[in-house]
């Protein structure tokens, strides 16, 4: 029976956790810190309805952001602006002006990932003696 996440579990090879358990209320969760990523940045900000964090840009850092819950506006540098809703993503070059604010009432959470140099690739090995298993076959 597999544990249930209600706080940061480090292990050799491995974390886990959620982000219930990384902080309370509005802000910041520091994921790369509470899960030891070396590979990346990632952080998830719960954003109160009406807020606006400003616009911002990076050097050289790309981002990709994930909507988790509630729903956001990213506005753009060109002007145009795109509301984002659960299960919504946007990637934004480094140098792209980009603007976040929560045009509803309600809170919002969404992941924000960033990198450069690339895309490592398809890379995944399966252990020799692992088989998956599919619901209904056998």
């Amino acid at each position: 029976m597999a544990d249930e996440v209600r706080e940061t579990v480090q292990h050799e090879g491995y974390a886990v956790g959620s982000l219930d358990g990384m902080a309370e209320g509005p802000g910041f969760r520091k994921v790369r810190r509470e899960l030891g990523v070396t590979a990346f940045g990632v952080n998830a900000i719960e954003l109160p309805g009406g807020y606006d964090v400003g616009s911002h840009y990076h050097e050289e850092q790309e981002e990709l952001y994930f909507v988790h819950s509630g729903e956001i506006e990213m506005r753009f540098g060109d002007g145009r602006s795109f509301r984002l809703g659960p299960g919504g993503m946007a990637r934004v070059d480094a140098a792209t002006v980009r603007g976040i604010r929560n045009p509803t009432d309600g809170d919002a959470t969404y992941l924000v990932v960033g990198g450069k140099d690339g895309y490592v690739g398809r890379e995944a090995r399966r252990p020799e003696d692992e088989e998956i298993t599919r619901p209904g076959a056998g």
